[in-house]
């Protein structure tokens, strides 16, 4: 997909997506960059992959910072952000994209760490750079935002937990980030076609992605989730703070 925003509509900005290596990330920076920003790559350990993406961003005449950061260590969040300053000065849009706990071998508080303390902790440290009009975008799936009323599969469970978890932290900053004049925005998703979730879960799980897709009737890919959580961060803040993509008959809402 190309043209999700119109041409320069982003022109002088400066974007960071974290985990922007692959998938919903990459493609999330990709359409801020077609759009005119300078964008900020973050990604944990794929830098091949990264400096890959940042050299086809840099053929649009965009400026693309690279930066590896472990988002569960505050001290190597802080160098990220230090590194964005001494780049750009600033930061317009900041995702939150970066999520997981279905990795294997990790210990058991993980998914929290990285679901809700990790989250809170990027978007405070990143609050000196957001000036009046920035945006934040958290990325979460309707499993996770509904899971209080709507039970979701096992092994997704602890995942929806931590990042149901981490919504609620970020939204009790909603009220000093307005102040400050910085729009923030969830978006919700379905299980997305293609990523390492849906991948994971399907292992686990064999047939819940198909399962999901006939209920749903349709389930988005990763460029066209991409594409809805670039337009979160330009189109004016929900009047709930919550962007819900694809089906949500399936879940009761609070």
């Amino acid at each position: 997909m190309t043209d999700v925003l119109p041409a320069g509509s982003l022109d002088g900005k400066v974007a960071l997506v974290t985990g922007s290596s692959r998938g919903i990330g990459a493609d999330t920076v990709r359409y801020f960059a077609q759009a005119g920003a300078d964008v900020v790559i973050n990604y944990r350990n794929k830098a091949p992959r990264a400096e890959k993406l940042a050299t086809e961003l840099r053929a649009l005449g965009r400026r693309a910072l690279v930066v590896a950061a472990d988002l569960t260590d505050p001290a190597s969040v802080g160098e990220m952000f230090a590194k964005v300053e001494s780049e750009f000065g600033r930061l317009d849009i900041l995702v939150l994209n970066a999520s997981g706990g279905m990795e294997s071998g990790m210990a058991e508080d993980y998914a929290l760490k990285l679901n809700r303390d990790a989250q809170v902790d990027v978007l405070e440290q990143a609050r000196p750079l957001l000036g009046e009009g920035a945006r934040v975008v958290f990325v979460t799936s309707h499993q996770a935002h509904f899971i209080r009323t709507t039970p979701t599969m096992p092994e997704y469970e602890p995942v929806a937990k931590s990042k149901r978890a981490g919504e609620d932290a970020l939204r009790e900053l909603i009220p000093g980030l307005a102040e400050a004049g910085v729009g923030f925005t969830v978006v919700s998703g379905d299980m997305i076609e293609g990523t390492i979730t849906a991948t994971l879960l399907e292992r686990m799980n064999p047939g819940a992605i198909s399962e999901r897709r006939e209920s749903a009737g349709k389930l988005y890919n990763v460029s066209e989730f991409a594409a809805e959580v670039a337009q979160a961060a330009v189109d004016p803040v929900p009047a709930d703070n919550t962007r819900l993509v694809g089906d949500t008959s399936g879940f009761v809402a609070e």
